[in-house]
This record gives C-alpha cells, sequence and structure tokens, in this order.
C-alpha cells in the first residue's frame, strides 16, 4: 500500500529551473519590500519617477512620428539605451544580485538551463519594463504600414531580450576582474570615462541645437542602424520605406547575435564554475610594513586631539584606502571640474555652472556609515548620546570640509579666469559655498534616515541588493531639499541683478558662507538625536553587503 502511494509522489514532475528562478526573484523583490516601510516607499517612487520619464520619452517618439528625422532619434537612442545596458549594470548601484553568477557556483546547475532561468527572471524587473516602454515609443516613431506593424510585434522583445543578453555576458565574462581588487580600483577610471563622455554628449547636442538640424547624426545613423539591438529598430524603418530584404537582414543580424550573446554567456559561466579563481593568487606584499608607521603620519599631526581627530583621520583614510569611497571621491572631483570648465572653453558656459562641483561634493556626504559596512559595530559602540552622535558627523563633514572647500574655491576661480568674468567671482563663491552647507546638512540627515550598506566583496556594485530604491531617493531627495534651502541665495542673485545693484552681489559671498554654515550646523543638531536613537537601523542597513 506505501508503495502504491508514494508512486504517484515520485512521478511528479519537478518543476523547471525557469520558474524556480522566476519565483525566487518575486519572492526576494516581495520580501524585501517588506522589511521595511522607507523601502516599499522607495521602490514605489523609483517606479513613479521612471514611469514619468518613460511616458514623456514615449509621447516625444509619437509626436516625432512622420518627421524626417524620427528614423534618426529612434535609431540613435536605442544604440544608447544597449550601450547603458552593456556597461551601466556594472558600475552603477544595482539591486539585482543575478549579475554577480559566481553565488550560483557551488550549486548543481546546467550551464544551459541555468543562462535560460536567468535571462527569463532578468526580465522580471523594472529595468526591462521601462526598457520596452522605450522600444514601444521608438517602434512607434518609424512603423508605417502592415509589414512594418508585423516587424514592430517581433522588433520589441527581440531588442529587450538582447540588451538584458548583452548585460549579463558582459557581466559574467568579466565578474572575476570586477570582484578582485584591481577590478575594484578599475572603477576609478569608469568614472572618468562617463564623465568625459558625457561632455562630449553636452557638447554635440549643442552643436547640433546651433546647427537647427539632425543631417550631421545620418552617418551615424546609418552606422547605428546595423549594430544590434538597434538593427532591430532599422528593421522596422526599412520595412516602411519598402526595403523588405534589408529590413529581414537587420531583423536576423540581431537574432544571430542574440543568439552569439546566449552562447558567450553560457561559456563564460561553464569557466566560472569549473575553473579555480586565481584573481588574487600573489596579492600578498609588503603593503603592510611601508605602512607599519602610518598612524603617526603627516594627517594624524596637523588634525585636532580627540574623537574629533580620530574620527577624521578614519575617513580621510577611508578616502585613501578603500576602492569604494576612492572612486566616489575621485569622480566626484573629476566631474565637478569637468563640468565647468569644458563648458566654459566651448564658450557657452557660465560661472554658475562652478555651483556643480558644490554639488558633486557635497553627495558625499550621503551615507555616511555605509562606507563602515558591518564594522560600524564599533562606532554605535562609542555613541551613547545625542552629543556623540553630533560630535561623529560633525567630524565626518568636517574631514569632507577639508577637501571640498579649498576644491569648490578653486573651481569658481578656475572658472572665472577661463570666461574672464572676475567680476561674478565673489557672488558665484557664495552660492557655491551656500550650496556646499545645504548638501553637508541634508546629508547629516539621509545618513541617519536612509542608511544603505555598500558592498565590499563586489566591484560593480555600490548598493546592497534590495536597497537601490532607497539609496536613490536619498539622493535625489536631498539634493531636491538642498536646491529648495538655497532658494533664498538665488533668489537673492536674482533680485540683485534684475534691480541694478550689481555692486551689492559682493556680499552673496559672505551670505552664503554663513548661510551655507547655519545649514551645515542645522543638519547636523537635526541628525545627531535621529542617528543616536536608530543606532540598531543603522547597523542592520549597512550590514546587509
Amino acid at each position: 500500500m506505501s508503495a502504491t502511494t508514494a508512486s504517484p509522489a515520485a512521478a511528479a514532475p519537478a518543476p523547471s529551473l525557469t520558474s524556480v528562478f522566476v519565483r525566487l526573484k518575486l519572492s526576494l523583490l516581495r520580501n524585501g519590500l517588506r522589511q521595511s516601510g522607507g523601502r516599499t516607499a522607495a521602490y514605489i517612487l523609483t517606479i513613479v519617477f521612471g514611469a514619468f520619464f518613460a511616458a514623456g520619452i514615449v509621447l516625444g517618439f509619437v509626436l516625432l512620428r512622420g518627421n524626417d528625422d524620427a528614423d534618426t532619434v529612434a535609431i540613435l537612442l536605442t544604440g544608447a539605451l544597449a550601450l547603458a545596458w552593456t556597461f551601466m549594470p556594472l558600475f552603477i548601484p544595482s539591486g539585482d544580485e543575478t549579475l554577480d553568477p559566481s553565488r550560483l557556483v557551488m550549486l548543481p546547475l546546467q550551464p544551459r538551463p541555468l543562462v535560460r532561468a536567468l535571462l527569463v527572471a532578468s526580465l522580471v524587473s523594472v529595468g526591462p519594463v521601462l526598457t520596452a516602454v522605450l522600444v514601444v515609443g521608438a517602434v512607434l516613431a518609424v512603423a508605417h504600414g502592415a509589414a512594418a506593424t508585423v516587424l514592430a510585434v517581433l522588433a520589441v522583445p527581440l531588442t529587450v531580450v538582447t540588451c538584458v543578453a548583452l548585460s549579463r555576458a558582459v557581466a559574467a565574462a568579466n565578474i572575476r576582474l570586477l570582484t578582485s581588487r584591481k577590478g575594484r580600483d578599475l572603477a576609478l577610471l569608469s568614472g572618468l570615462i562617463i564623465a568625459v563622455g558625457m561632455q562630449f554628449v553636452n557638447f554635440a547636442a549643442q552643436r547640433l541645437g546651433r546647427s537647427g538640424g539632425l543631417e550631421s547624426l545620418e552617418p551615424a545613423t546609418a552606422v547605428v542602424g546595423w549594430l544590434p539591438p538597434a538593427a532591430a529598430i532599422g528593421a522596422v524603418d526599412s520595412a516602411s520605406r519598402g526595403d523588405y530584404a534589408v529590413a529581414a537582414a537587420r531583423l536576423l543580424l540581431t537574432v544571430a547575435v542574440l543568439v552569439a550573446l546566449v552562447y558567450w554567456w553560457q561559456r563564460s559561466l561553464v569557466r566560472l564554475m569549473v575553473e579555480p579563481d586565481g584573481s588574487t593568487i600573489g596579492a600578498a606584499s609588503d603593503a603592510g610594513a611601508k605602512e607599519k608607521s602610518a598612524g603617526s603620519g603627516l594627517i594624524a599631526r596637523i588634525l585636532p586631539g580627540g574623537r574629533t581627530g580620530a574620527v577624521m583621520e578614519r575617513s580621510l583614510r577611508y578616502i585613501w584606502r578603500d576602492p569604494k569611497t576612492k572612486a566616489a571621491w575621485v569622480t566626484s572631483l573629476a566631474i565637478g571640474l569637468i563640468v565647468p570648465l569644458f563648458n566654459a572653453f566651448q564658450g557657452a558656459g557660465s560661472i554658475y555652472f562652478a555651483c556643480f562641483a558644490s554639488g558633486m561634493l557635497g553627495m558625499l556626504m550621503y551615507n555616511q556609515f555605509g562606507q563602515d559596512s558591518s564594522a560600524f559595530w564599533m562606532v554605535a559602540q562609542t555613541i551613547s548620546t545625542p552629543a556623540d552622535a553630533y560630535a561623529e558627523l560633525r567630524a565626518r563633514a568636517q574631514a569632507l570640509l577639508l577637501i571640498t572647500l579649498p576644491f569648490t574655491v578653486f573651481v569658481t576661480g578656475v572658472t572665472a579666469g577661463v570666461l574672464g568674468a572676475w567680476d561674478q567671482f565673489p557672488e558665484a563663491l557664495g552660492l557655491a559655498l551656500g550650496l556646499l552647507g545645504a548638501m553637508v546638512g541634508t546629508g547629516a540627515l539621509t545618513s541617519a534616515s536612509f542608511p544603505y550598506s555598500i558592498p565590499q566583496d563586489s566591484g560593480y556594485k555600490n548598493v546592497a541588493p534590495g536597497q537601490g530604491g532607497l539609496a536613490w531617493m536619498s539622493i535625489m531627495g536631498g539634493m531636491i531639499v538642498a536646491g529648495v534651502l538655497c532658494s533664498p541665495l538665488i533668489a537673492a542673485t536674482v533680485y540683485l541683478h534684475v534691480s541694478g545693484r550689481q555692486s551689492l552681489l559682493w556680499l552673496l559671498l559672505p551670505a552664503g558662507l554663513l548661510y551655507g554654515a547655519l545649514l551645515t550646523f542645522a543638519g547636523l543638531k537635526l541628525g545627531a538625536p535621529r542617528t543616536a536613537k536608530r543606532l540598531p537601523e543603522i547597523l542592520a542597513a549597512v550590514s546587509k553587503g
């Protein structure tokens, strides 16, 4: 009887690996949102902002329908989207743990079913959905006729799947490098490349605006239109023009590239699962001996004594030694200098672009406790009252201002020199210092209210899984609040210019300095009691990585 009753259970088919991964992805998402109301709110706000952005892009594509430049915009934006899918997940904060396939090495999984399951599970996310919406807008702009409509139905999912497969294949092929110490140091270069690339895009956009048309982009469109997955959008455009042979060739080329990407991804997974990790072989060196007496160096001698000096020294050593902190600082310093200077050299800039440096550097005050990771418990042991928390936050802010204040003055001065606008230097510096103070003050508050973990064992992620929306809400919310707090200075600047009282604009320098110091003091005072009250929550949040 027992054998008879057991046979149906034994004969029951096992669930497919794909369905297991999809359910696991949904469960991780659901359980992550249940952990805190703040995370749920951050996730919802991320979806809302993404939906509004995607809706605006789609509306723009619809308005372009029938325009001669619709194919140029649709193809080039799809190419830029694919480029973002290729590189952004490696260096931009992300909460998708499936980017790191090394966590699946110990599981008894075959490469082919694993690739299929990971690919389908990767589509269950906000990013692919928003990508699909943008691609739908692109095909709406170029699809005309029955044949083009049929190809559009095929091109949309093909483009989205190709983008996701491209992202996963690149991540799997480089996972050993990106999780090594060398790879984490290479993230510094990636930030600079992104910063310079954004400026080239800015220059191109301004040149196009002066030319009054997109004819100069037609050669680039002709090339990108044959590069998958943008080739799928090019196929829809070719079908609309009646070039059915070209349309079929572009679509088949996209399919072939997708197959090649999946094969490359599978080969990378095989190597990852069967080959030993040699990324850390030979990593031992005498670096520790060289820094044997580092504690009594120049930094320790010039800083104040007591808790303030110790916390400042620790923060400064994080900047020099920790790869993630170093990458953030180098990127912020580079972008803060590149943006105003590039615009000034182009002749279309303004001295007020120097405030961009204040914004970039002020963001470094955000999530101060995340860089401590699980070691924050040692900091928490020293905080028992709001006064202790205030001393901790104040010392961290002083360490940040030790670098950011002279750098802000330097960027403003160089920008004024390039533009020949030394008469505007006091007012621009006053606005920059006011913004810096607002960013530091809001950073102290968000560090206590929205802490998140910075994984130390991953070179491509700056946010622990499930905390990406929380990080973006912390940064974007703090920046918006800082901008609102600086509105009195902005209003005073506009008023003095409009009323013709330029002789009083120099007063904005001491006003901005004092106002920024006041905002910093207020932020530290408001953040201190919240920090002392939420020590267990902060420790739990920053220890997830």
